[in-house]
């Protein structure tokens, strides 16, 4: 792997004044082939792919994300992450536009309402950065549009403020921080005013992929809405760079509580080291571990997905040989609206007479006495 100042694409290797201002990073977003093979030399697949008819997930990459991709390398995992290519073509087995049933559990517009007591509000298609296996792949990027208005979200609030039930809200997206900051403070507000919720989470990439964002304006308008908690996508190490570092601390201070989300991926996090190294930068900026993710069944996703064998083996190779808090829940969202499902190494290895036998991460065998 190169450092990032080796990968640096040379219309940016000296940023520009205006590189630190989070909307700059917005508008200048690489959005085109001729804009992307201006910065890296494009392999024929991600050539063929970005200029085909074939409709797929949106081209986005942040000025600042694109500096930390490889010039040459296509095997890069940041680059395979966000730059398409053919495989994502490819319609496998058990693929689908909608593979979570996340439509089958949305009883208004911009709510899936899946668990009891919590719903998931989607509140814009839009990233600053498109993630070329995203689970909503089919809605990312489609509307063109940028920013949402309070109108378009008045019935899901509506959803919320009827069910009493609901305690937790999730805003997610797209990315719910790439909207203005007086457009996600009234948002936030008016969910925040429903007696019965009780807490906030926000769904994010912004921090990793546009850590500009995270303004002193943005700090204030988090603040007036706790208990809010954060959980960012996080992929691979190499991501956590001194900006994303500075973002997540500067969160982290203001009192949020910040979990990662890591989807597990072929050839880019699927190894113990790799994972291993993740967590432990995740740690030292006050990110918890929280869920690594089976990678979605999408259309076009294949390519990107590995063998559940492969994330049990990582979760055995990080049990015992790291901090407990550091070590994620291995989960499957079920195909169809099942939920997600934690997927765990067997430490149970049976009974003997009353004592439960049990494996440890050694792979020794001890007995408890069980009461029956």
């Amino acid at each position: 792997m190169k450092k990032n100042s080796e990968a640096l694409p040379e219309e940016i290797e000296e940023p520009p004044s205006e590189w630190s201002n989070w909307h700059w990073q917005l508008d200048h977003r690489i959005q085109t082939f001729e804009e992307l093979s201006n910065i890296i030399q494009l392999s024929d697949e991600e050539k063929n792919a970005l200029l085909s008819d074939t409709e797929i997930i949106p081209l986005a990459i942040t000025p600042y994300y694109a500096r930390l991709l490889s010039k040459t390398n296509p095997n890069q995992p940041l680059r395979r992450a966000v730059v398409p290519t053919t495989a994502e073509f490819i319609v496998s087995h058990g693929e689908l536009e909608d593979p979570l049933g996340e439509e089958d559990d949305s009883p208004v517009p911009g709510i899936v309402h899946r668990y009891p007591d919590r719903v998931l509000f989607l509140v814009t298609d839009c990233c600053s950065t498109y993630c070329r296996y995203c689970t909503r792949s089919r809605m990312v990027g489609r509307s063109g549009k940028r920013h949402a208005s309070m109108d378009q979200w008045e019935g899901a609030i509506e959803y919320i403020k009827a069910n009493k039930s609901i305690r937790d809200v999730l805003i997610s997206g797209g990315d719910p921080l790439v909207l203005p900051d007086k457009t996600l403070r009234n948002l936030l507000r008016n969910v925040r005013q429903i007696p019965h919720v009780e807490i906030l989470r926000i769904g994010t990439k912004v921090p990793v992929v546009l850590p500009q964002r995270i303004t002193e304006d943005l700090l204030e308008i988090l603040k007036e809405n706790h208990p809010l908690w954060i959980n960012i996508h996080f992929m691979h190490p190499d991501e956590i760079t001194k900006e994303t570092s500075e973002a997540c601390i500067k969160l982290a201070n203001i009192g949020i509580p910040l979990g990662s989300q890591t989807v597990l991926l072929k050839n880019i996090n699927d190894s113990v080291e790799i994972m291993k190294s993740l967590i432990h930068k995740l740690l030292k900026i006050r990110v918890r571990p929280y869920y690594l993710y089976q990678c979605d069944t999408i259309q076009g996703s294949a390519h990107f997905r590995t063998p559940v064998s492969t994330g049990i083996k990582i979760i055995e190779g990080l049990r015992g040989h790291t901090t407990g808090f550091a070590v994620p829940s291995y989960v499957i969202d079920a195909p169809g609206g099942g939920g997600k499902v934690p997927i765990t190494p067997d430490y149970f290895v049976g009974r003997n007479g009353t004592d439960v036998i049990l494996r440890n991460y050694e792979n020794k065998q001890f007995r408890y006495p069980d009461i029956v």
